[in-house]
């Protein structure tokens, strides 16, 4: 039976999985960086971006797990990227260069279609505008290990108790200018 597992997740202390006003300069929106500041000194991160240091313990633990056993992702729009609204042209390919590190089916929630974006390394994006349930139905299907999980729209699930598994990282952080509700 598949799970979803929602893992490496941060919170800032008033509900907010990222900061406000993301661009291309505040990916993680403003502050937002402040969030992942557990994650960001791990040894995987730190290999995944091509150095060979990095902490090790229960942080880099909590990250390993976070992508082991990953057949297929789902991820709000947001991070796919800053785009709003209708896709203006297809020239925006995700945050991470010509290679995320997700190496899986990946599926972007979004209102707006777009065809499927094949990248390197084994990771394409299929663009999901029938909702969250159509979502998971879609990476059940195409998970290689039949265990997906969600990135920036964990609260839809949270919310929905659908969650088998939880590990969130809580950040003392408080995001006042943030809103709830927006449409990607």
């Amino acid at each position: 039976m598949s799970k979803l597992r929602v893992q490496s997740f941060a919170i800032s202390i008033d509900g907010y999985g990222a900061g406000p006003d993301q661009d291309l300069e505040h990916p993680l929106g403003v502050r937002g960086p402040e969030l992942m500041e557990w994650f960001v000194h791990t040894r995987i991160w730190r290999r995944m971006h091509g150095n060979d240091d990095g902490e090790t313990g229960v942080d880099n633990e909590a990250a390993e797990q976070g992508f082991a056993g990953i057949g297929a992702w789902i991820l709000g729009r947001n991070m796919f990227g800053p785009v709003r609204g209708p896709w203006p042209d297809e020239n925006w390919k995700g945050w991470w260069g010509d290679e995320p590190p997700y190496h899986t089916p990946v599926f972007v929630l979004t209102h707006h279609a777009r065809p499927p974006l094949e990248m390197a390394g084994g990771t394409v994006f299929h663009f999901v505008t029938d909702g969250i349930h159509d979502a998971l139905e879609r990476a059940t299907a195409a998970a290689w290990i039949p265990d997906p999980t969600s990135s920036r729209t964990r609260e839809c699930w949270w919310v929905r108790s659908a969650a088998s598994f939880f590990y969130v990282a809580a950040k003392p952080t408080r995001f006042p200018t943030c809103r709830r509700g927006r449409s990607a």
